[in-house]
């Protein structure tokens, strides 16, 4: 079993920055992609930016590109999602999440972690 815990959410105001942490810990086997979704009440969970087991890193909406950057450190095995000029429309519980094949795949991820709260105000 692997588990994914998150931290770095809040409140902040508009135009603030957050920055989310995600660590797996438990055994992992063999290569895997890494992701950030958030899921605001009433809305779909939405991918917002994943890195792939060989690095590459995408960022999915148009609405956070160019604000939201994503990290690695292999060192301590951690990955990052940077939210700068935050907006409240980004307000949402984000969740890391962890795929073996694909985290947009029919299946989805492997293992998520229990999300963390990031709330803009206007």
């Amino acid at each position: 079993q692997v588990q994914l815990a998150e931290s770095g959410g809040g409140l902040v105001q508009t135009g603030g920055s957050l920055r989310l942490s995600c660590a797996p810990s438990g055994r992992t086997r063999g290569v895997y992609s890494m992701g950030w979704f958030r899921q605001d009440p009433g809305k779909e969970r939405e991918l917002v930016a994943y890195i792939n087991w060989n690095g590459g890193i995408t960022i999915i909406p148009d609405s956070v590109k160019g604000r939201f950057t994503m990290s690695r450190d292999n060192i301590n095995n951690t990955v990052y999602l940077q939210m700068n000029n935050l907006k409240p429309e980004d307000t949402a519980v984000y969740y890391c999440a962890l795929a073996y094949d694909s985290l947009r795949g029919p299946g989805g991820p492997d293992y998520w972690g229990r999300g963390t709260q990031v709330t803009v105000s206007s």
